[in-house]
């Protein structure tokens, strides 16, 4: 069995210790959020060597010095992932792409409401996604999805091949205010790898500044994943019967309460409600005995109930829900969805996205298209 690296037995051990190293930074709450996420995508203990040297060049506690800093370790970081990208070397600059978000990101953590260099962190995290796209293997594109009448969605998308043939989908929705950059680069090999094409798809709307003030708060959000099937399925190049959605993090039941009223997915993979329940449980812990008497169940599994497609709950061991509450509640779901499965990743740094947890949900989606009836020639 291969030993973990120093760098990954430094981040089971938790970020809180490393986050030590960069002094009062640190200690700032909106600034140790970024770094934390930072730490925890380091697999290498170069990658943590780097983020020190980075934070050693910038002066004391000043905000602007931090902000140049992480945007110009960001745009090196960026060019590099191109220049590998140029030499053949796709995985790689896949990566550093990849990290080059996480810089910008951490950038970002110290400008506060500063419109202008909020729109250059913004540019420069999409810069990284076309520059995937463009570079890539498949040539992928940017796409408008119509929505709203004066907000439409955009997507990037990546065909299975170069072949014009139908092919199975995974459409990947971002959490509302969630940007789709970062999923596209964690996600586009896993679909390459197994004949998918990829959408990744956020509410942000079109182009590099995001307009998510214009419809937040509102209460049709989970309208869009109906907008998007539609999309899909007017492509010349997806196989209609072979779509499947992928929620890009489960910090509420959006894409779960999304595919309740839209029974075109052919598989899922989302919390199938399981953050409404928790919401409800905590809500009713405020009612009183007779209150709580006149309502229904907080525990009851209704968005489940009416997804018509398989299933799939990930979650993390150590995550905002405990383990062997979900597994009572998924039990509980199977009462009447017979066909969702529950898996749940070890997790030393509370996350499921890494590239083993990926791999094992693009299987379980890949294997649910192949056996869905496919678009007759």
């Amino acid at each position: 069995m291969k030993k973990p690296s120093r760098a990954r037995k430094r981040c089971a051990m938790g970020s809180e210790g490393v986050l030590k190293a960069f002094g009062p930074w640190s200690e700032r709450e909106e600034v140790s959020d970024a770094l934390t996420r930072l730490l925890d995508a380091s697999e290498r203990e170069s990658e943590l060597a780097e983020c020190l040297a980075i934070v050693q060049r910038i002066y004391n506690d000043d905000a602007d010095s931090w902000y140049q800093e992480w945007m110009r370790a960001a745009e090196v970081m960026r060019g590099g992932a191109c220049s590998l990208a140029d030499a053949g070397l796709l995985e790689a600059a896949r990566r550093k792409w990849l990290r080059a978000v996480n810089y910008y990101e951490v950038a970002a953590s110290s400008i506060g409401n500063c419109p202008v260099r909020s729109q250059s962190v913004d540019a420069g995290i999409r810069t990284c996604a076309l520059d995937y796209l463009s570079l890539g293997v498949r040539q992928g594109e940017v796409v408008t999805i119509a929505w709203r009448p004066d907000y439409p969605l955009e997507a990037y998308f990546l065909p299975a091949s170069d072949r014009p043939e139908p092919a199975p989908m995974v459409v990947c929705i971002c959490e509302p205010g969630r940007r789709k950059e970062k999923s596209l680069l964690m996600l586009a090999g896993h679909a390459a790898e197994r004949g998918l094409s990829l959408l990744v798809v956020d509410l942000l709307g079109p182009g590099p500044t995001s307009r998510f003030e214009d419809i937040v708060g509102h209460r049709d959000l989970e309208t869009a994943i109906g907008s998007v099937m539609d999309y899909v399925c007017g492509r010349d190049d997806v196989d209609d019967g072979r779509i499947a959605i992928l929620a890009d993090d489960w910090s509420s039941s959006f894409v779960a309460r999304g595919i309740a009223l839209d029974p075109r997915y052919a598989a899922a993979v989302c919390d199938a409600g399981l953050w409404d329940i928790h919401e409800r449980v905590c809500l009713s812990r405020r009612l009183t005995p007779d209150e709580r008497a006149c309502l229904p169940s907080a525990s009851d599994c209704r968005v489940a109930r009416q997804i018509m497609c398989p299933l799939l709950v990930a979650l993390p061991d150590r995550g905002w829900l405990r383990a062997d509450i979900a597994t009572r509640l998924v039990a509980q779901m199977k009462r009447e969805h017979l066909d969702v499965t529950l898996k749940i990743f070890p997790s030393d740094r509370g996350g499921v996205c890494d590239a083993q947890s990926n791999a094992a949900i693009f299987d379980w989606i890949a294997a649910r298209l192949a056996g869905a009836p496919k678009l007759p020639s």
